[in-house]
């Protein structure tokens, strides 16, 4: 398998949001929900309806990954456009929230790889991109903002923090700035 990047620029990420925002709400939402919660690819294209969304129809602040049996937060850009899209395309909650628009069951992780990938060549980003990138993108930002590399070590579910720092791209020697921000 080949390793692929983070998206660490944040002007590439909001233009990618751009461009998926114009042309597939179902895409944008796959980034969003990617970049924001740092899931496996294959754990998010199995997410229904009913697993973020409450029987009242408001977004749950937790969602249960069920290959896991984890619980994974959803911020408030995630609960936007889960609902946004939702609310659009009137999913039921035993629907899959990442469709195929050819049948009932989810996107494949391979046309999920596609949309990652033409996204980001129609933005101008160079580099190894895939599914990946959207977990990594997660860790990396996370990382910067000042989240200990033992917590993201265990959200990955890596054995040791310098696997971690490589997956994430961040080499020993590198110098990251940290934005530790309490916003009080």
């Amino acid at each position: 398998m080949e390793t692929v990047e983070a998206f660490k620029d944040r002007k590439q990420i909001n233009a990618i949001k751009k461009y998926l925002k114009q042309h597939s709400e179902r895409d944008f939402l796959l980034f969003v929900f990617g970049i924001n919660t740092g899931q496996k690819i294959s754990d998010i294209l199995n997410v229904r309806v009913g697993d973020v969304i409450e029987k009242d129809g408001a977004v749950k602040d937790f969602c249960r990954i069920a290959s896991t049996g984890r619980e994974v937060y959803l911020n408030a850009k995630v609960k936007k456009a889960i609902l946004h899209y939702v609310q659009l395309h009137q999913l039921c909650r035993e629907d899959y929230l990442f469709q195929s628009s050819k049948s009932k069951k989810p996107i494949t992780r391979q046309q999920a790889y596609r949309i990652i990938q033409q996204c980001a060549r129609a933005v101008g980003v160079e580099g190894k991109i895939g599914t990946n990138s959207l977990r990594k993108t997660f860790g990396f930002h996370a990382y910067k903002r000042g989240v200990a590399i033992s917590l993201l070590q265990k959200h990955f579910n890596h054995s040791t923090p310098s696997e971690t720092l490589r997956f994430l791209g961040i080499s020993k020697d590198e110098k990251i700035r940290t934005e530790i921000d309490v916003d009080l």
